[in-house]
């Protein structure tokens, strides 16, 4: 025989318990009293006497089984209840943010081209806080928050450097290449032993253009049309400090350029390649997203910013890189060569941005 111990509020409903595990015929109680347990409540315990292969029966691995299937449809119960109540608190927190103060906040951010679902997922986590009912401090609070998810590629000159210039046509890889050959050659503290080299084969004086800045700044300057001949011409300029590389400009549909440019990019060299992707401010946003989409298997480092001067809103330019994360390398902000370049900063982002907020709340 075996004993087994069954605890409940009164001796009755411990029997009771015993009585729907064992039954009632071979169950013979040894003992039944109440204990005062150190949680200050009064239980009773009853402790009963059973068959030894009743007892084995009854706590066979298959009713163990059970039980763990009850435990797991808790748990799954459980899960479920969180996840509705998660639901539900998303849904009151999306309430919130359709209605007064954070409503004409974050319409006017979506005015400026910051998308709505980047901004609900930033404010989503401030409902409920005072921030969310005062204007200015929500302003604020957004920009810091723009401010901490931008990234920046920092300049960094310490190792030689092999930088190829992609994108699609016209978006100013060529002179934004001669601003950077200027910079590097001139304007820095240490002058840099500077090359360009040319790969674009396709556009009618593309070449030339580039030759003549070339002249113009007294640096080196090659022509190169096969990727064994891209390797050849980089060991004959292991010496050079910085290396420079101008591609064809594509459209996201040329699927020769584009498996030209590959083929380069696969070359074996000595040097790290960095590839810089080279766009517009004043693009769509879902042209900016095309032409991201076309170019990302290049596997670019960071984005080069053109065109700054050609539009005065450039919410939608950053929304692309809040969106996707990409950094930033270098911005340029006009024709002149070598004046019209500037290291990256989301300073100079955010000044211009800001700019553009305010006005919009001031008409």
């Amino acid at each position: 025989m075996i004993e087994e111990r069954f605890v409940a509020s009164t001796p009755t409903e411990a029997y009771a318990l015993a009585m729907q595990k064992y039954g009632k015929e071979q169950l013979k109680i040894i003992a039944a009293k109440q204990l005062r347990y150190d949680d200050g409540k009064v239980r009773a315990e009853v402790v009963v006497e059973v068959p030894e292969e009743l007892f084995h029966q009854a706590n066979s691995p298959e009713e163990s089984q059970a039980s763990d299937d009850e435990v797991a449809a808790l748990h799954a119960q459980i899960e479920t209840m969180k996840a509705l109540l998660e639901e539900m608190k998303a849904k009151l927190a999306e309430s919130s943010l359709e209605h007064g103060v954070v409503a004409d906040v974050k319409a006017r951010f979506m005015a400026k081209g910051i998308a709505s679902s980047w901004l609900d997922e930033v404010l989503k986590a401030l409902v409920g806080t005072p921030i969310i009912e005062d204007a200015s401090l929500l302003v604020s609070y957004l920009l810091e928050e723009i401010d901490e998810t931008l990234k920046v590629k920092e300049e960094s000159l310490d190792e030689p450097l092999l930088m190829m210039l992609v994108g699609p046509t016209g978006v100013g890889k060529t002179t934004t290449i001669a601003k950077l050959a200027a910079r590097y050659a001139y304007l820095l503290e240490k002058p840099l032993k500077v090359a360009l080299i040319n790969l674009d084969t396709y556009k009618v004086g593309a070449s030339e253009q580039l030759a003549n800045y070339a002249d113009i700044m007294q640096i080196e300057h090659f022509r190169v049309e096969a990727p064994e001949a891209f390797a050849s011409r980089l060991d004959t300029l292991a010496s050079y400090d910085v290396v420079l590389v101008d591609t064809a400009g594509m459209s996201p549909y040329d699927t020769q350029k584009f498996v030209k440019t590959v083929s380069f990019l696969k070359t074996e060299v000595a040097r790290k390649l960095e590839v810089h992707l080279v766009l517009p401010a004043t693009v769509k946003y879902e042209d900016m997203h095309d032409i991201y989409q076309n170019f990302s298997f290049l596997n670019p480092d960071a984005v080069i910013l053109s065109k700054f001067d050609e539009t005065k809103h450039l919410g939608t330019l950053l929304n692309f890189m809040l969106c996707y994360k990409m950094p930033m390398s270098y911005f340029s902000i006009g024709q002149e060569v070598p004046d019209d370049l500037l290291v990256a900063s989301k300073e100079y982002l955010l000044e211009r941005f800001i700019g553009d907020v305010q006005d919009a709340s001031e008409r």
